[in-house]
């Protein structure tokens, strides 16, 4: 289900909306899903832009929380099992002023998956940190998020 929503353009955009209505505004798009991660999309823009003509940082932090935030989602709803997710702790370093669409991208879905299962086994929690990348068109990067994940078996 949740694959299906993600990556319908229109499925996503309607979840946006009744459940996250700022990254609807600022205009983010699923771009990938899949058992690698995914790439979440972020237009430049005055609905994304700081006093300083480049994208603001929480709406990047958006984004690049989205990129860790659907895979859980899918991967946990495989598991067949209720597991909670939260997130317990975001960072971030910007290498460059974002000016033009960013793309953020988290690519270690084989670990993320493996952190859910052994949340499931156990029952305990399990912390795993991902790592979302943000780079404009040009390839240039703007910006490196960890996202801290807490995933528990929910009893």
């Amino acid at each position: 289900m949740y694959k299906t929503i993600f990556t319908n353009p229109l499925g996503f955009r309607a979840l946006l909306w009744s459940k996250l209505p700022l990254a609807a505004f600022a205009g983010l798009r699923m771009r990938r899903l899949d058992e690698q991660g995914a790439e979440v999309s972020l237009p430049a823009g005055w609905k994304t832009q700081n006093p300083f003509g480049s994208t603001y940082f929480a709406a990047q932090a958006m984004a690049a929380e989205m990129s860790t935030g659907a895979p859980a989602l899918w991967f946990i709803e495989q598991s067949g099992e209720k597991v909670s997710s939260l997130v317990t702790g975001i960072s971030a370093k910007f290498t460059k002023k974002a000016t033009s669409e960013a793309r953020f991208v988290f690519s270690d879905g084989s670990a993320m998956r493996a952190a859910i299962e052994q949340a499931v086994k156990t029952g305990e929690p399990v912390v795993y940190t991902a790592r979302s990348i943000g780079t404009q068109r040009d390839g240039t990067q703007v910006a490196d998020f960890t996202v801290e994940w807490s995933f528990k078996k929910k009893s």
